[in-house]
């Protein structure tokens, strides 16, 4: 693991003006979820406090070297948490929790809230819990390591961040979630690998989310893996996915992934944390941990941010866009 200060933001101060705001919005979010991320996008312009503002928009504006922004301390009142879920998607009639209003307005200060249609049904707001028997490539899987991958890189409305919010961690403090950061990995890539990994597109395969009623189906997308200025390239990466079919790439590929191993940091997410991932620059992963099934397991809030990097047209917040391989 590199000796890299970790980007962290401490919110334990911002507890106050923060309360203001949540109680600003909507105590039912998934009931009008159109005016609930409208309310929070009002808050999130006009009175989120300075200091976190100016963190996000910088975020926004230039990312950092190492990927992802941590909020620490955030209000999260565990004795007003339900039990972990078991199912999904969440009741529509399920009270706003603390750390879903914190995703909602560093989301709207950030871009676009998303939902993706063949994912979770739909739903802008993803509860990620480890479920018994869920697919390797599942973020329910537990107990083996999910590999890394950059969040849908095959796909032509792909999230621009990747923010997990988390409300109870594990028992035991043993899941980490992983990051490496394109900016620290590339000087230790060779110059003729970045070169290849940077002339075209390399075949991948999708998740199986979007397999529909294939499970077995091939690669359908075309994901260039490195994109964007040759010395500072944005990233598309996926340890499980990605099918290169020349000499050449493989070896590059290889290459890239082995640097960004040595490169990985490690967060453990605790109660009050948000981590925001930069899914453009970055690669996540995570790693296992034992469920004990007693109600308080691992209970993270997933959601997913599009800005106009990538858009092509008009978009709306909570908008769900079907599936479209790259």
């Amino acid at each position: 693991m590199p000796d890299t200060a970790a980007p962290i933001l401490v919110c334990d101060d911002l507890a106050e003006p923060l309360d203001a705001l949540r109680a600003e919005l909507p105590t039912v979010p998934r009931q009008d979820l159109p005016a609930f991320l409208a309310a929070a996008k009002e808050a999130a312009d006009h009175r989120l406090p300075a200091e976190l503002a100016s963190a996000l928009d910088d975020f926004r504006e230039n990312g950092n070297q190492n990927g992802y922004l941590l909020l620490r301390g955030l209000r999260h009142e565990e004795e007003l948490l339900p039990q972990t879920p078991t199912s999904t998607p969440a009741p529509v009639e399920r009270n706003l929790l603390a750390m879903e209003a914190w995703l909602a307005l560093v989301g709207r200060r950030l871009g676009l809230p998303t939902g993706y249609r063949e994912l979770r049904a739909g739903t802008v707001y993803h509860d990620v819990y480890p479920s018994p028997g869920a697919h390797h490539l599942s973020s329910e899987t537990s107990e083996t390591l999910l590999e890394f991958h950059t969040e849908m890189a095959y796909h032509r409305e792909q999230p621009n961040y990747v923010m997990l919010a988390c409300s109870r961690a594990d028992h035991e403090n043993r899941a980490a979630t992983l990051v490496a950061s394109v900016r620290n990995a590339l000087a230790r890539v060779a110059p003729e690998h970045r070169a290849e990994l940077l002339a075209r597109p390399m075949p991948c395969l999708v998740d199986m989310a979007f397999r529909g009623d294939d499970p077995e189906l091939g690669a359908i997308a075309d994901v260039r893996v490195l994109y964007g200025e040759a010395e500072d390239p944005f990233l598309g990466y996926d340890r499980e996915l990605l099918a290169p079919d020349q000499e050449p790439a493989r070896a590059a590929l290889a290459a890239l992934s082995k640097a960004l191993d040595e490169v990985t940091e490690a967060v453990h997410l605790q109660p009050g944390d948000l981590m925001i991932v930069d899914n453009f620059r970055t690669t996540h992963a995570r790693t296992p941990f034992t469920p004990r099934w007693d109600g308080k397991d691992r209970w993270l809030h997933r959601m997913y941010i599009r800005t106009d990097r990538q858009l092509n047209g008009p978009a709306t917040a909570g908008e769900v866009v079907a599936f479209a391989p790259r």
